[in-house]
């Protein structure tokens, strides 16, 4: 899914979050690396995503397009907790608890602009 958005990446370098073992993060990381992008590997898995950053994602992409409801971890949910998720804050509250419900990658790439997933012709045009 390709979403721009114009939230400014201040240090230049792209900046990638995900789990190592998920395929589209991988291919997105060779495909970065194939193409000699420097970019920083956030594991969300061990580095937690804090509240703000969360916030940040929410308030230029939108919760829904965040919480990945196809996910394993989703249906693996109980129906009130995935009833529960209404809002940002409860989005967020589910994020944090359950980081693999994010889809991924989210990257933030150092012209301001916020994607999801890696769709290959649209980061093509990134570079």
């Amino acid at each position: 899914m390709w979403l721009p958005t114009a939230s400014p990446n201040t240090n230049g370098m792209i900046e990638i979050y995900g789990i190592p073992n998920c395929d589209t993060v991988s291919k997105s990381l060779k495909w970065l690396s194939a193409h000699h992008l420097p970019y920083a590997f956030h594991n969300y898995k061990t580095e937690a995503l804090s509240h703000e950053k969360l916030l940040q994602w929410c308030n230029e992409l939108g919760w829904q397009v965040l919480v990945n409801k196809q996910s394993t971890t989703w249906r693996q949910l109980s129906a009130d907790a995935q009833q529960a998720v209404q809002n940002t804050t409860s989005a967020i509250e589910l994020m944090r608890l359950h980081t693999s419900v994010i889809k991924r990658p989210v990257v933030e790439w150092p012209n301001g602009s916020l994607t999801v997933g890696f769709v290959e012709a649209e980061w093509q045009k990134k570079i």
